[in-house]
């Protein structure tokens, strides 16, 4: 068994002391992911570990060299008992990395735990030492914990993967449990807050029970939802068998909580929503290639649209299948959707597929020309499964049936390649659906919404009642409004203006908001003042109004969308 020795002591310093225990292969090498699974961008978590040591069982120090950025050659030449010791720096407050204070212990294994190159399908074994200051704290997590002492806890993994797909929590907790479906959910909540807990209770069951009807069982026997409440971060990371997020405390369920949920409620449940369908799409049914990902450097596929997209049309579909939003929540949910990807000029750059692909170097850094060079795989992907929904609908099939075959593919190992869903689609309908597919997937061309939602009663209009003055996007500052995207060719960039300028004055008018929106409506040139940086620049701006496309989608035939979303309202 590998064992892991994880001591808080020095929580005020936000330090974790590991101290890990194991029978040494010769010449052993060691290693720390640069990644998490689910978040596609390089983390480089070993720049965080600090003065790492070698003992073998007589109390000797060892040589051991760091070899690569996250990987470490021992210098032993006998199968030997080995205690290695090191310090981690843990205090990132998000879903992907560790945090110690004195307030909150969390732990992502995957930015703590080395790993042994060639035993990391040997158990794994995890003692946790909480200081007096910290006994107080409860336990949470996916892996089952044994504490026959007041601050200490045994938890037990069955390899390295497993133990890396295991996060825990030490903290004050408020929790409560439900069955769904026969399966057990526990549900923790950390921070402050004043959450309706049975009103929470409730929809989260509902959720639960609704997805896995859907597939018919799940892949885990039970599951835990562990929740971080904070003023206004917001995230999630999904896990096999549990899954951690993080939100801002308006958006959990107040009191006086109405039967149709608040905007900022309905973004917390369907957040729950997306992460705990990840335990079928990416966690069971996944790439090829993740099946064992290569966690030393990026590991590319151009499948995200599927894995996130898919994820991110159903998501909001859950909640209104399981009566814990209306349909008519639901459409404005959807209508957001669709507005977000006509307003982004990039889906006319960079196809679904390459946005997947490009994940690693794109999504995760984004930048003032991010919406002018691509499109985003959660975005666009869900509005790829809503056409394929309703396409396949139209042919007596749907995307729910398509899921239940990805998932009874991957329950006799075969997982997901570039032909799967046509492959899956052709099987489904009889149909050969290559053009259409690809249409949707490695092209550039606008998604045909308007066709099929009207298949199913539902009504779709382009509106352009919004404009964006001088095709920039501001945010009004103390010292001036500061543009935060300019559209290309707009009368803003064709001026000089860039992004992160701030503008002073309009023809020597000192600017606002509201200046800014009433001068683009004059049909001249206007002199503008603007810093950048710490230079003052004057513009020769031409008054100009562009507009935002939106969309509003209108009920024609309630009959024919209570059938496409199968609600239980």
């Amino acid at each position: 068994m590998i064992h892991y020795q994880l001591e808080f002591d020095d929580f005020n310093q936000h330090l974790i002391h590991v101290t890990l225990r194991f029978l040494a292969n010769p010449q052993q090498q060691l290693w720390l992911p640069t990644w998490i699974p689910g978040s596609y961008l390089i983390r480089e978590f070993s720049k965080h570990i600090e003065q790492v040591r070698a003992f073998d069982e007589a109390g000797r120090q060892l040589q051991i060299d760091k070899t690569h950025k996250n990987r470490w050659q021992l210098f032993n030449i006998d199968h030997e008992f080995i205690s290695l010791e090191y310090k981690v720096y843990a205090y990132d407050l998000s879903v992907r990395g560790s945090y110690v204070d004195q307030i909150r212990v969390y732990v992502n294994p995957t930015a703590i735990c080395m790993g042994l190159t060639g035993q990391e399908h040997a158990p794994h074994e995890l003692e946790l030492f909480l200081p007096k200051a910290l006994q107080h704290f409860s336990y949470a997590g996916a892996l089952p914990s044994k504490s026959l002492v007041q601050g200490r806890f045994t938890l037990k993994a069955k390899n390295y993967a497993h133990l890396m797909d295991s996060p825990f929590e030490l903290a004050v907790q408020d929790r409560f449990s439900f069955e769904a479906e026969g399966i057990t959910h526990d549900f923790v909540l950390s921070g402050h807050h004043q959450a309706n807990v049975q009103r929470l209770k409730q929809d989260i069951e509902k959720i639960c029970r609704t997805e896995i009807q859907m597939f018919g069982s799940a892949p885990f026997e039970h599951y835990t939802f562990l929740t971080m409440v904070t003023g206004n971060l917001y995230g999630g990371l999904e896990h096999a068998e549990s899954t951690s997020l993080i939100c801002p405390r308006e958006d959990l369920p107040k009191a006086d909580e109405k039967a149709q949920p608040s905007k900022d409620y309905q973004r917390y449940l369907g957040l729950c929503s997306h992460e705990y369908f990840h335990s079928w799409l990416v966690k069971f049914i996944r790439p090829e290639n993740y099946v064992e990902p290569n966690l030393h450097e990026e590991d590319y596929t151009s499948l995200l649209w599927i894995f996130e997209g898919f994820t991110s049309y159903y998501d909001d579909l859950i909640l209104a299948r399981s009566g814990v939003i209306s349909s008519d929540a639901y459409l404005a949910l959807l209508t957001e959707q669709i507005n977000r990807y006509l307003q982004n000029p990039g889906r006319k750059v960079q196809s679904v597929s390459e946005s997947s692909f490009d994940a690693w170097i794109k999504f995760y850094r984004p930048d003032e020309n991010s919406n002018h060079a691509g499109t985003s795989y959660y975005n666009k992907g869900a509005l790829v499964a809503l056409c394929l929904d309703l396409g396949l609908r139209c042919q007596g099939s749907s995307l729910d049936e398509l899921m239940r075959r990805l998932y009874a593919n991957a329950q006799a190992g075969v997982q997901v390649h570039e032909r799967t869903i046509f492959e899956l689609c052709h099987a489904l309908t009889g149909q050969n659906w290559i053009e259409r597919l690809s249409s949707l997937i490695f092209s550039t061309d606008d998604l045909p919404l308007a066709e099929l939602l009207a298949a199913f009663g539902v009504r779709y209009e382009i509106q352009t009642e919004k404009t964006l003055a001088f095709g920039a996007k501001v945010q009004e500052k103390p010292e001036g409004l500061l543009l935060q995207q300019v559209l290309r060719d707009s009368s803003a960039a064709q001026a000089g203006l860039s992004a992160n300028d701030i503008v002073i004055a309009l023809d020597g008018i000192r600017i606002s908001q509201n200046l800014w929106q009433s001068k683009a409506k004059e049909n001249r040139v206007l002199r503008c003042h603007a810093f950048r940086r710490d230079e003052l620049m004057q513009f020769e701006l031409n008054a100009q109004e562009y507009p935002l496309p939106t969309v509003r989608l209108r009920v024609e035939h309630q009959d024919k969308l209570m059938q496409w979303l199968d609600c239980k309202l």
